[in-house]
């Protein structure tokens, strides 16, 4: 007698010449002041990690070092390229530099005066939250600006990665710029991906597929992962 057919749950398998981009917040960068900017670049507040930054560099650092990665990538901000120094001396792998994966341009509250208005909550900074527009901040990113520059940014990474995983470290706003616009939600439903956060993009032909949002399960206090040599 013919036993009958059984059909599995689905499990998920990257579809053939996808990209799997491992997007990885920065750690806690330095705090701000009234009375000292950051230093800017092209523009962007430019702070370094915090010494809790660079603790939780590390613990990426552990949590990755165990995946096969092809490639490592950051932006021209240097918290970015802490964060990724660890991970990037385990496996041995040059990080590439990415521009256009550099956070929001917040105009008039770059340096760290964003950081302090919001903690104040100055009538921009409320109105950004009610509209879910950065350039609810005069000379602020625009919202059109911002997507059209990630998706060309993701783009180039999956066209330059076909079957393969790279780890991206990024910023806040693009992350939740790019969980937006993968699942269609409201601009401001993603921002608040915690420092060395780790959110799972998979990039296909024809869609964007996110996997996990801010992974955080490395920054627990029972993680002790072992990272082995890759062979």
């Amino acid at each position: 007698m013919t036993e009958p057919a059984e059909y599995r749950q689905f499990r998920f398998a990257l579809p053939p010449g996808a990209t799997e981009i491992l997007l990885v917040r920065h750690g806690e960068s330095a705090p701000a002041r009234e009375d000292e900017r950051f230093p800017l670049v092209d523009g962007h507040g430019d702070p370094p990690l915090a010494p809790e930054g660079e603790r939780e560099a590390e613990l990426v650092g552990d949590r990755l070092a165990v995946e096969p990665v092809d490639a490592l990538y950051v932006t021209s901000l240097r918290r970015t390229q802490q964060t990724a120094a660890p991970l990037a001396k385990r496996l041995g792998l040059t990080p590439r530099v990415e521009p256009d994966l550099r956070e929001v341009l917040l105009g008039e509250w770059e340096g760290g005066l964003f950081r302090i208005r919001v903690a104040q909550r100055h009538e921009y900074a409320v109105r950004m939250w009610e509209t879910q527009r950065w350039d609810a901040i005069p000379g602020a990113e625009s919202t059109e600006d911002l997507a059209a520059r990630v998706r060309a940014a993701v783009g180039r990474i999956a066209s330059a990665h076909p079957d393969g995983r790279v780890v991206a470290f990024t910023h806040g706003g693009v992350i939740g710029q790019i969980v937006a616009m993968a699942t269609g939600s409201e601009p401001f439903a993603f921002v608040d991906a915690d420092n060395a956060s780790i959110t799972q993009l998979v990039v296909t032909d024809d869609r964007w597929i996110i996997r996990r949002f801010n992974d955080t399960a490395h920054l627990h206090p029972a993680f002790t992962i072992r990272p082995e040599p890759l062979t």
